[in-house]
């Protein structure tokens, strides 16, 4: 069965951007070949890394509809990283809701307009 191996973020500002992931999931990012183009290393063990592309097009506009597939990121305090996100220039998009026996997840964007999750494992969500 396939199963995702690696993620790409698009950014209109792939400093701002690296700024950001930075600061608030504290992933590393080295810059890769001669195009602006950087891998991003997320952590050890489970999980993916991706890579930081320069944007083509225009930055999605603010209320825009998903056009990707989100990337959802497993925290162990979705209240204290919604704080720092918009602390780093970022934005709530949904606060976080619960989903039963699962736990709770929110959906932010970045400061390049990209959508993504966080999900807090919490059994006893309600």
């Amino acid at each position: 069965m396939p199963r995702p191996v690696h993620f790409e973020i698009h950014a209109s500002d792939p400093e701002r951007a690296i700024t950001f992931y930075t600061a608030v999931f504290e992933w590393s990012f080295e810059r890769w070949g001669t195009e602006p183009y950087w891998l991003i290393t997320t952590g050890e063990g489970q999980g993916i890394d991706g890579g930081l592309a320069q944007r083509e097009g225009p930055m999605p506009e603010p209320g825009a509809s998903v056009n990707a597939f989100p990337l959802t990121m497993e925290v162990d305090d979705i209240d204290l990283l919604t704080r720092e996100i918009e602390q780093a220039g970022g934005s709530v998009v949904t606060p976080k809701n619960a989903i039963r026996g699962l736990g709770w997840v929110g959906f932010c964007r970045d400061t390049e307009g990209n959508l993504f999750g966080l999900l807090q494992p919490d059994p006893a969500a309600e």
